[in-house]
C-alpha cells in the first residue's frame, strides 16, 4: 500500500494542496513506497506566517526553559530511536546501523545546543567610561529556514534545527523529498516536548518551494546542504535578498597515506569510509593518495582484497556492509562515471556494475568500485561520483599528495594516514580543506566544533554547528548607557568617549 504523506504546519499535519506530488521509493526493492504532496507558494507561505506567529512565543521562553524543551526532545528521540533507524533506511537504503549513526550525530547537536543559557550570554564592562557601561546580548533572528539532502535525513536537519531553535527562532524545513517521512515524525516529537506549535514546520516541495523561502522577506537566514551548483545558487540568491546563509556543496576528499603507515589498518579505515553509506555522503573518502610507487601497490593489493569480501545487500540485512543507493538516476550516475573512468584510461581494478541482490533483483544496488592509476586530470578524480567508488591516485612524494588536494576546487574533507608527527602537523597547517583528519578517515568535527568546508564546498562565513551556529542564528545588540544620577555636567550633543 502506498502511504500518502503531508506537511506539518502550525503543530499539525496538513495535507499538499498544490496537486502536484513526488515519489518516494523502497530502493531495496524499486517500488514506489509513498507519494510526497510538493508545496506550491502559497502552502510555503502559510507556513512561514504560521512561523512568524510562533516565533513571538518561543522567544519570549528563556533560555534555561528553551533547554529543557531540547533535553525532552532528545529523550523522546532516543526512545524511538529503532523505528526511526527503521523508517529511515527504508526511504534511504543506508543499513540499520548506519540510520542509526545518522540519527545519533544529529543528537550531539541537540545535546549542544542544551547549553544554550551559557552559549547565549554576552559581554559587559563596567565603568568603559566616566558612569558608561557597555555590554551586549544576543537575540533571535526570526524565522529561518533549513534546506537538507536525502543523504542525511536526521542528521542535517537537527544540525540546522538544534541550535536554530535554541536561540529562540522558528524553523521551516524543506527536506528531500526522496526521504521526507523521517523529518516529519521529528516535527512531531519536537511538539511532544513542548515545542510551541508552528515553530518547527516541515514544507515538502521542489523548486517552487525553494524559491518562495529564499525570496520571502520573513525568512532572514537559510542553510543549506546539496551539490555545489546548488549551493551556489541558493547562497547568491539568499543573501542577494538580505538573508543570511551558509550554503555547503560537493567534495573531493582525499586520503594522504604516507609510507610509514600501518597499511593494513589504512586499508581497513578506507574501507569504511570510501563505502559505507554507499558512498552517498560529503565527507567519504573517494581518492586515495599513496606516496610512492611501493606504498600504491602494497595498499591497491589490500584494498583489493578487502572489496572483494564485501557484502552488499538489503538495508535491513544485518549482514550488509552497505545497502542500496537511494534511486535508480543514483545507480545511472555511478555506472556511467565508471565507464568514463575506463574511457579515460584509468585501470578498473574491481567492477561493482551489474550488481543484483537475491529477492531484491530490481533494488538500486552498485557493488564497491575501485579505480588505479587515476590521474588529476581525469573526470572521475575531478567531479563528485556520490556513490560507492574509490580511486587511487599514486603521488611521487609528499609534496605531490598535498598539492592535489591543495588544488582540488573542493575542500570539505582530508586525511593524512602517519606515523610521523612532523609530517603530520606540516599537513594540518598547510592543507587548504576545511576539515582534517590525522590517522583518522571521515573527520567529522564532534558537536562543539564547527563543520564545513572550504572552495567550493562551503559559501557562506559562518558554518554549522558548534559556537559558529550561535552566532549565526543571533544578532548582537550591544548596548552603551549611563545613568545621570551624580553628574555635573550636560554632554548631550557630544559622542561619549571612553576618556
Amino acid at each position: 500500500m502506498v502511504r500518502e504523506l503531508t506537511h506539518f504546519i502550525g503543530g499539525q499535519h496538513v495535507a499538499g494542496a498544490s496537486g502536484a506530488f513526488g515519489d518516494v521509493f523502497d530502493p531495496n526493492l524499486g517500488q514506489v513506497q509513498a507519494r510526497v504532496p510538493l508545496a506550491n507558494k502559497a502552502e510555503v507561505e502559510a507556513a512561514i506566517t504560521n512561523a512568524a506567529e510562533a516565533q513571538q512565543v518561543w522567544a519570549a521562553y528563556n533560555p534555561q526553559r528553551r533547554a529543557r524543551v531540547l533535553m525532552k526532545f532528545l529523550t523522546l528521540v532516543q526512545d524511538e530511536i529503532d523505528s526511526l533507524a527503521a523508517l529511515l533506511s527504508s526511504e534511504h537504503g543506508k543499513t540499520l546501523a548506519d540510520a542509526k549513526g545518522d540519527i545519533q550525530r544529529g543528537l550531539e547537536v541537540i545535546e549542544f545546543a542544551t547549553g544554550i543559557p551559557h552559549l547565549l550570554k554576552g559581554e559587559y564592562t563596567e565603568s568603559a567610561g566616566t558612569g558608561i557601561d557597555v555590554y551586549s546580548m544576543r537575540q533571535p533572528l526570526g524565522v529561518v529556514a533549513g534546506i537538507t539532502p536525502f543523504n542525511f535525513p536526521a542528521m542535517i536537519p537537527l544540525w540546522k534545527a538544534g541550535p536554530a531553535l535554541a536561540c529562540g527562532n522558528a524553523f521551516v524545513l524543506k527536506p528531500s523529498e526522496r526521504d521526507p517521512s523521517v523529518p516529519l515524525r521529528l516535527a512531531e516529537l519536537f511538539l511532544e516536548a513542548g515545542l510551541p506549535a508552528g515553530v518547527f514546520n516541515v514544507i515538502n516541495g521542489d523548486k517552487e518551494a525553494v524559491d518562495t523561502l529564499l525570496h520571502d522577506p520573513r525568512i532572514k537566514a537559510v542553510g543549506f546542504v546539496g551539490s555545489t551548483p546548488i549551493a551556489q545558487y541558493i547562497y547568491e540568491t539568499a543573501t542577494a535578498n538580505g538573508k543570511r546563509a551558509q550554503c555547503f556543496g560537493g567534495a573531493k576528499n582525499h586520503a594522504i597515506v604516507m609510507p610509514d603507515a600501518d597499511l593494513d589498518d589504512v586499508a581497513d579505515q578506507l574501507i569504511g569510509a570510501g563505502y559505507g553509506s554507499a558512498g552517498e555522503r560529503c565527507m567519504a573518502i573517494s581518492v586515495a593518495v599513496p606516496v610512492g610507487e611501493e606504498t600504491a601497490d602494497r595498499l591497491v593489493a589490500k584494498l583489493t582484497e578487502r572489496v572483494h569480501k564485501l557484502n552488499v545487500g538489503r538495508s535491513d540485512d544485518p549482514g550488509a556492509d552497505f545497502g542500496p543507493l537511494v534511486g535508480k538516476d543514483g545507480v545511472d550516475r555511478v555506472n556511467n562515471y565508471v565507464q568514463i573512468g575506463i574511457d579515460e584510461g584509468a585501470e578498473l581494478v574491481v567492477d561493482g556494475r551489474g550488481l543484483t541482490v537475491e529477492g531484491a533483483e530490481d533494488g538500486y544496488f552498485v557493488g564497491a568500485t575501485l579505480f588505479d592509476k587515476v590521474t588529476a586530470d581525469m573526470r572521475i578524480y575531478r567531479e563528485e561520483i556520490f556513490g560507492p567508488v574509490v580511486s587511487v591516485v599514486r603521488a611521487k612524494d609528499y609534496e605531490e599528495g598535498l598539492r592535489l588536494a591543495n588544488e582540488h576546487e573542493y575542500g570539505n574533507g582530508v586525511a593524512i594516514f602517519t606515523r610521523d608527527g612532523d609530517t603530520a602537523r606540516d599537513f594540518a597547517a598547510r592543507v587548504e580543506v576545511g576539515m582534517v583528519g590525522i590517522n583518522v578517515p571521515i573527520p567529522v568535527p564532534i558537536a562543539y566544533y564547527t563543520f564545513g568546508g572550504w572552495k567550493r564546498s562551503g559559501f557562506g562565513d559562518l558554518n554549522q554547528h558548534g559556537p559558529d551556529s550561535i552566532r549565526f542564528y543571533t544578532k548582537t545588540k550591544t548596548v552603551t548607557q549611563r545613568w545621570p544620577a551624580g553628574l555635573k555636567e550636560s554632554n548631550a550633543f557630544v559622542i561619549p568617549t571612553m576618556e
